[in-house]
């Protein structure tokens, strides 16, 4: 009896494994591509289970307003995380700019290039066909391309043509399967898919600057797995993909 009472004793002291928690990260849809690649190394370094949740940042953003239980937010823009830190529901002081982006002008299948600058040659060659954008009035992508097509002063005159989605993944795949023959994306979704070419970036100062800024709404893992995204591993991933660091935008 002693001797099982002093095994039982020792049993105790072991070192126990870390149990892992599933940390829930809600992600802007143009980062799908890259967070997929980063999912397992950061399972494995972290030894947290990830739940990914990919939509446009307006939906995610109203979706934790309204209760979902999110760990992790990373928008594509800062105004949906300031509405949220507002609201005092993401932790502050985890908040940071995580990446960079640009808005390009895509078609389908290969195409030449023109010079984004150029009003008139970017109007001449978008005609009379349709314009695949994330809705620009709510989802950071679509709100971006608006304003670069407000600088060129096209807008107006091609409004009418633009066809609007619930997020700049589906902007991309209407152009993929060719069922509008251009659209308006992020430069990392362009690279996301080989049917699709690019034929021109905004100018960088015809919008306002893209910005992915990331936050923790709970603590604990939370913590661990935001560190690992902010890290070099996940970062050489990002960059693979065409994501910039804030500070190598600028």
């Amino acid at each position: 009896m002693l001797r099982a009472a002093v095994l039982f004793s020792c049993l105790l002291t072991l070192p126990v494994p870390a149990q892992a928690d599933r940390v829930t990260i809600f992600a802007a849809a143009s980062l799908k591509t890259a967070l997929d690649a980063i999912e397992p190394g950061a399972e494995a370094a972290t030894g947290h289970d990830l739940i990914l949740v990919y939509a446009g940042t307006s939906a995610l953003a109203r979706q934790i307003a309204y209760g979902a239980p999110a760990d992790i937010f990373i928008s594509a823009n800062p105004d949906w995380m300031d509405d949220l830190s507002e609201r005092g529901l993401i932790r502050n002081d985890t908040r940071t700019d995580l990446l960079g982006n640009r808005i390009v002008l895509i078609g389908h299948g290969p195409g030449a290039t023109v010079d984004m600058a150029d009003a008139a040659a970017v109007r001449s060659l978008l005609g009379s066909e349709r314009i695949a954008m994330a809705f620009v009035d709510a989802v950071p992508a679509g709100i971006y391309g608006k304003n670069a097509l407000q600088d060129l002063g096209l807008w107006d005159e091609i409004a009418a043509q633009v066809v609007q989605t619930d997020n700049v993944r589906a902007a991309l795949a209407l152009v993929a399967r060719g069922e509008a023959r251009f659209g308006v994306t992020y430069a990392t979704d362009a690279v996301a898919d080989p049917s699709v070419t690019v034929l021109g970036t905004f100018p960088e100062d015809s919008h306002p600057p893209i910005t992915y800024p990331i936050a923790a709404l709970t603590t604990g893992a939370a913590d661990v797995v935001l560190s690992y995204l902010a890290g070099p591993e996940a970062g050489a991933i990002f960059a693979q993909q065409g994501f910039t660091r804030p500070e190598a935008s600028r």
